[in-house]
């Protein structure tokens, strides 16, 4: 259950790291990408960054997780404004859900009008291989929890918002384009979310295959669940670092996890810039 929260302090909380992140050089993002494990590297392409580490700005939760770097770097990149979040905070890790969305909480105030989500997940769809990338359609919220729980905040968004199309069409189309254009395949599938640590079972996998989700893994649901709430258009993306429990005889590790996510970074950044060019 997640704590019960002073809604005033946690706006003004948000608010304090809003402002000291505006107060940066350069004009203010146009898009926010949160950058999933062994996926960091992206930040490093954009031009005129400044880096500010996560300690560094106010009540901004630490990220803790080998692969997520743990620094927020501004700059540019095909003409757009772009802040790159390298690494989150997870639900797994003992944080209230509150926590883990308040770096998109932040982004909100910051005017970000467009979040791409990117995380490494399990492949449940047996067609997909490791180092497959996948544009999240939708998802499943199986974390037992929802970060919109308690008192509702107006200033940050509506008591009941519609998650009908909670991943943009426009923008998943896009990711499609781009991916033709630059040469690359990408999957399409349901993205579920379930608490962690521990991996799960062959007996959930099938549960999950069910229910119909493609791919499983940690994170992305909160954050999306948030971003709609402020109004904001989401893309998720997901990189398929390993088949899912009981697919294959092999235990998982989270060394071949990050392995994975190394050797498609190429191809990852390259559907990113494509994105960010055709927004």
């Amino acid at each position: 259950m997640n704590r019960p929260v002073d809604e005033s302090r946690y706006f003004q909380d948000v608010e304090a790291a809003a402002r000291l992140l505006t107060s940066q050089p350069g004009a203010p993002p146009d898009v926010a990408i949160v950058l999933g494990s062994g996926l960091g590297d992206f930040a490093g392409g954009l031009t005129d960054a400044v880096t500010t580490p996560y300690a560094e700005i106010p009540n901004w939760p630490a990220s803790a997780v080998v692969g997520h770097a743990g620094k927020l770097v501004l700059g540019s990149l095909a003409g757009k404004r772009v802040a790159a979040l390298a690494g989150r905070a997870h639900f797994y890790e003992g944080h209230d859900l509150r926590t883990v969305t308040f770096a998109t909480r932040v982004l909100g105030l910051m005017g970000v009008k467009t979040l791409i989500l990117t995380n490494a997940a399990g492949g449940i769809n047996l067609s997909f291989k490791p180092g497959t990338l996948m544009v999240i359609d939708d998802h499943i919220n199986l974390l037992g929890s929802n970060p919109l729980v308690g008192a509702n905040e107006d200033r940050f968004g509506a008591r009941f918002p519609d998650m009908t199309n909670v991943y943009a069409k426009r923008l998943r189309e896009s990711a499609d384009e781009a991916a033709a254009a630059r040469g690359l395949r990408v999957a399409h599938g349901v993205y579920v979310a379930v608490h962690g640590p521990s991996y799960e079972t062959p007996a959930e996998i099938r549960f999950l295959r069910t229910i119909g989700a493609d791919a499983v893994g940690m994170s992305t649901v909160p954050e999306a669940l948030v971003a709609r709430h402020m109004g904001m258009e989401v893309l998720g993306i997901s990189c398929i670092t390993n088949p899912a429990a009981g697919v294959l005889p092999e235990p998982l590790h989270h060394e071949e996890v990050m392995e994975v996510a190394r050797r498609v970074k190429g191809e990852f950044s390259s559907l990113l810039e494509g994105v960010i060019e055709r927004l």
